[in-house]
């Protein structure tokens, strides 16, 4: 199925979020509880599938939504139509601190691979499935886990990344990465784990024991600030006469 043609505009800094312009009969399909506002003429409904391939019968639909269960998003994709006339407007806001990333899947190859909840918005057309991390290593210890999500279409697709967004193009080269850092890659870009160096190194050097690689040719993505990073360092960092203002600014995050 070929992607709805959306326009859209990303605002904000630190907390940003993405505003969809729909043409009549245009869609945008999205996580559920991302929607942040819609306008006259926008209707929503929430369906077990993307949309992107024909009605599925009632056990192809259990499928696709338990799929999405494991990769740790929810079973329901919100569908949001422009059933009026002249221009739509719908926007989505991220779920913490962070960067939006506006994807093109058709210039990309066709998909990306993205960690399970860096997943926004995308197009009506686009294919959200799992994509195995076929190296135990990667799985057990990178951070993403073994279970990753890929976005497939020719469309637009939003992807979000906690604090600033970095992004790489890889032409051959091999990046070291904090494991919990990577939001996405192309597919093709090799993904595993290694050793942080030696014994002594992993133990005190404080990058933690394990570290991604991504080699290959193509784009990467990274976060300057995972969610788990910020969460750990509010609750268990600093002296105990900052504790409660952390943890004040900890469970206001949460109530997000």
């Amino acid at each position: 199925m070929k992607s709805h043609e959306i326009d859209y505009k990303i605002a904000g800094h630190d907390i940003q979020y993405v505003e969809i312009e729909l043409d009549p009969q245009e869609t945008v399909i999205a996580e559920a509880g991302a929607m942040l506002y819609m306008k006259d003429g926008i209707e929503f409904i929430t369906k077990m599938g993307d949309g992107s391939e024909p009605e599925k019968g009632l056990f192809g639909k259990l499928l696709s939504a338990a799929s999405r269960k494991i990769t740790g998003e929810s079973i329901f994709i919100t569908h949001f139509t422009h059933q009026g006339s002249g221009k739509g407007h719908v926007a989505f806001a991220a779920p913490y601190p962070g960067t939006i990333v506006p994807v093109d899947l058709g210039k990309l190859g066709g998909s990306v691979i993205v960690q399970r909840d860096a997943f926004l918005c995308a197009a009506l057309g686009t294919k959200i499935s799992m994509h195995f991390n076929q190296k135990l290593g990667a799985g057990f210890f990178g951070g993403e886990g073994f279970i990753l999500q890929k976005l497939q279409g020719d469309g637009n697709a939003f992807i979000h990344a906690g604090g600033t967004l970095i992004e790489h193009e890889l032409k051959g080269e091999t990046l070291r990465v904090d494991t919990g850092c990577v939001v996405g890659f192309q597919e093709g870009i090799d993904f595993s784990v290694q050793r942080a160096g030696n014994m002594k190194s992993m133990i005190f050097g404080g990058e933690g024991l394990f570290l991604a690689t991504l080699s290959g040719t193509g784009k990467v993505w990274l976060q300057s600030m995972p969610i788990s990073k910020l969460i750990n360092q509010l609750s268990v960092g600093g002296s105990n006469s900052n504790k409660e203002e952390k943890g004040g600014l900890l469970n206001s995050l949460l109530e997000r």
